[in-house]
């Protein structure tokens, strides 16, 4: 592949992960929707915020990554752009800077469109920005090889986001949020359980200390099956609360209970080796269906 080309810079991106961007601000739009408060360009707007931010820590971790030697020869996961020489070092810094230069002008755009509605003049949202920016960079070359890792996702990828999409459309948050950040950051940890799995071995030859290397890997696979558990339980608070018929819980829940009990019985077989990056994939599909299905659910209401 020639380097830093437009193929290698569209791997690079790793296109796929963008699902577990937009989940969290699809679900966080179908409530604010539910509750008479939806609006579109904000909406919007967060889309691009998440799509940019995703992209970046994509580029990070690609770069981090072989500048500490974790990309090597035995690599399981797909390969990576910098450690293939697709892209160069230098290179992947200015698509870095790229990335975060789009999702901030994004950022700005939301603060732009509702300056003179948000309670602390948008402050508060250049500091949450800010934040995310600060954790992109820290999780790759730090807080991940000290695992770290799945709690930051339950939080830049329930909380943070969901929280913030419904805060700009709506400017309040109340418990609802908080069960759909919980709910969100869980089912998307299914995607970084499923990685570290698969990596196990070689992120305890490279140092990286995650969740699955310190538990072993019978701990790994029962994390994955009960991530989608709990998700599911989780989502009754939403039925208790009012904001989605009871009915409709129960048929979308057996429909991922199904496509993640499938995706875990086929992880039982393999345990290990490149095989499992077809999981990787049945656990993006399983975590997009149950995003689109919640949010349906949340926009038809009682």
């Amino acid at each position: 592949m020639p380097p830093n080309s437009i193929r290698a810079w569209i791997l690079a991106a790793r296109p796929k992960t963008l699902t577990g961007a937009i989940i969290p601000v699809l679900c966080a739009t179908a409530l604010a929707w539910s509750d008479g408060q939806w609006r579109v360009i904000p909406a919007i707007l967060c889309t691009l915020f998440a799509g940019g931010m995703q992209v970046a820590a994509n580029f990070i971790n690609d770069l981090f990554d072989y500048l500490k030697g974790s990309d090597r020869a035995d690599r399981l996961g797909p390969k990576r752009a910098c450690a293939q020489g697709w892209i160069t070092p230098r290179a992947m810094k200015t698509g870095i800077a790229i990335a975060l230069a789009f999702a901030c002008l994004s950022g700005l755009g939301i603060l732009l469109y509702g300056l003179n509605r948000f309670p602390y003049g948008g402050w508060e949202l250049i500091a949450l920005g800010g934040v995310c920016i600060v954790f992109a960079f820290l999780y790759t070359t730090y807080l991940s090889y000290r695992g770290w890792g799945d709690l930051l996702v339950i939080v830049f990828f329930g909380f943070v986001p969901v929280g913030g999409t419904y805060y700009v459309q709506t400017c309040t948050l109340n418990g609802n949020v908080w069960w759909l950040s919980l709910i969100c950051g869980l089912l998307i940890d299914t995607l970084l359980v499923i990685n570290n799995y698969r990596d196990r071995d070689q992120d305890r030859l490279s140092g990286k200390r995650t969740l699955v290397v310190r538990m072993g890997e019978p701990f790994g696979r029962y994390l994955y099956l009960m991530l989608g558990v709990v998700v599911l339980l989780l989502s009754l608070a939403l039925v208790i609360t009012g904001k989605m018929n009871g009915a409709v819980y129960v048929v979308i829940s057996l429909i991922y209970l199904i496509l993640h009990g499938k995706t875990w019985l086929k992880m039982q077989e393999i345990r290990s080796g490149k095989a499992l990056n077809s999981i990787l994939g049945e656990t993006s599909r399983n975590m997009l269906a149950w995003g689109v299905l919640l949010s349906i659910a949340l926009c038809i209401g009682q």
